[in-house]
């Protein structure tokens, strides 16, 4: 019995730190967000520019789109035929810097 208790106790502990995590690398992202510029071309809510809304962007793209739409943009346009103009760019950020962007993006659902 009290093994199964610290195996659920250690559970919860792992639980609640990943979700801590998750959130600080959410909210670090939303920074990446802002400190890129990312509204000049984008929209979130009533902010930013309309033409490219990205409110429901992580229930439409998974994760590896998203990181493949911020790092290789040509490709990914040409894949799904976009014609956006003037069309993204490729975007050369750090891989943790990359990653939180994708995390923040993933909670736009």
């Amino acid at each position: 019995m009290i093994r199964t208790t610290s195996t659920a106790a250690i559970a919860i502990i792992l639980l609640c730190a990943s979700s801590a995590f998750a959130q600080g690398t959410a909210e670090k992202g939303k920074q990446v967000y802002a400190d890129q510029k990312c509204s000049v071309c984008h929209s979130i809510g009533a902010a930013g520019n309309k033409k490219g809304p990205l409110d429901k962007v992580g229930a439409t793209l998974s994760a590896d789109d998203i990181r493949s739409w911020i790092t290789n943009a040509p490709a990914m346009a040409t894949k799904v035929k976009a014609e956006r103009k003037p069309p993204m760019k490729a975007y050369t950020l750090a891989k943790e810097d990359v990653d939180a962007l994708v995390a923040y993006l993933q909670t736009l659902k």
